[in-house]
């Protein structure tokens, strides 16, 4: 109830704010309206999922050394909001497990009002400090980022924007091209809050990064359920990532790359690589592609676990299969409009997802964005034709 009429509040401030010009004063107030729809054919039955969502950006210059902004998100979700992760996955993993608990695999899609970013930037004379809700992006990658132990993007979606995290970020310039970055991101206690050290520079036409990160990653054990937290065992263990990156022009083509070495507390230590390019020819037709390779992967689909797969649908890891690669060729058809076409490669296990694209802006202030995507992969692998066929339609409008 309690948040149910914090929401109401809010939203009622923000009417305010978007009617009455006097109270506005110098906030920049903004944001989109965006209606998306997605279905998808599992099995022999077809299902869709409707979501609503509503952004509302605000922004200030209070003074020559201090920036507010903050962004609050409305989503309501209709159509089948309970997915079972169970009906995409091979019957050699679904029939090991009990029918009592089959009905524990679910993602609901639960009605969300949440405060996405709210920071303020204060500039020193020596440093930049940046409190609050903030996004913190790490990496040079399209699709995979291995120095980023914050995100994980959707591989159909990549470009889509990215939660925010609470932290405390220090910027400190150091010359004319190289800037020290500290950051602070607070847990329950010490030794689970993230620590992050990167130092940026740039070397004629390349940036470079070094990047050293502490964090608690948190698994879960998906075969094992902790009836006094009602969730599936929780994991936890210490995480020390250094990763370097880099992004460029070479012989005309954009290039950037990343490495990473993770030492776990438990687990064995894993490496990620990604690495890739993009071009756009005079013709106005833009190619990109990317490689990724992560250890924590497996090179064979008979080893793929259920864990595995949970973790990666929870977006506690990056990848079921160990070696992928993504392709991308977009051409603008008309002024307006957009078509393209991805496509995703699980190397490990032969399989591949189709995703035709279409991009088309209906005004100035209103996208349409939509794509389908096709499994062919067999049972078992990562893009199998079992995980389900469908598509994707997003509309926004920007105010």
């Amino acid at each position: 109830m309690k948040k149910k009429t914090f929401s109401v509040c809010l939203m009622a401030l923000v009417l305010f704010f978007l009617i009455t010009p006097e109270a506005r004063g110098d906030v920049d107030l903004f944001g989109y309206y965006e209606a998306q729809v997605m279905g998808a054919k599992v099995k022999d039955r077809f299902y869709q999922l409707f979501a609503n969502k509503l952004r509302v950006d605000l922004k200030a210059d209070l003074s020559s050394s201090v920036y507010f902004a903050a962004n609050f998100d409305y989503i309501t979700y209709h159509g089948k909001k309970q997915w079972n992760i169970l009906d995409f996955l091979s019957s050699d993993i679904t029939s090991k497990i009990p029918d009592a608990l089959k009905s524990l695999y679910v993602i609901p899609f639960s009605d969300r009002n949440f405060l996405d970013n709210a920071y303020m930037k204060l500039s020193f004379k020596l440093f930049d400090l940046t409190l609050g809700k903030q996004q913190i992006s790490l990496g040079t990658g399209y699709v995979w980022n291995p120095v980023d132990v914050f995100n994980i993007k959707d591989i159909l979606d990549p470009t889509y924007e990215q939660p925010g995290h609470n932290a405390l970020r220090a910027d400190v310039p150091i010359g004319l091209g190289s800037t020290l970055t500290a950051l602070y991101s607070p847990g329950d206690e010490w030794k689970r809050s993230a620590k992050l050290l990167q130092f940026k520079t740039r070397i004629s036409r390349f940036d470079f990064a070094v990047t050293g990160i502490e964090k608690t990653w948190v698994f879960h054990d998906y075969t094992v359920f902790d009836l006094a937290q009602m969730n599936f065992q929780e994991l936890p263990e210490k995480r020390r990532l250094l990763g370097v990156s880099t992004a460029g022009e070479l012989l005309g083509l954009g290039v950037w790359a990343e490495y990473a070495y993770n030492w776990m507390e438990e687990t064995d230590d894993f490496c990620e690589l990604a690495a890739g390019a993009d071009y756009t020819f005079d013709f106005q037709t833009y190619f990109l592609i990317e490689y990724f390779r992560n250890t924590l992967g497996k090179s064979d689909y008979r080893d793929y676990t259920l864990n595995d797969w949970m973790r990666s649908f929870a977006q506690e890891q990056k990848a079921v299969s160990r070696d992928q690669v993504y392709f991308l060729i977009q051409h603008p058809a008309t002024d307006l409009m957009t078509v393209g076409m991805s496509a995703i490669c699980s190397l490990s296990d032969h399989s591949l997802a189709l995703v035709p694209t279409v991009m088309y802006s209906f005004s100035q202030n209103v996208d349409i964005y939509a794509y389908l995507n096709w499994n062919t992969g067999k049972e078992g692998t990562y893009f199998a034709n079992t995980m389900g066929n469908g598509g994707f339609i997003r509309v926004r409008v920007y105010f």
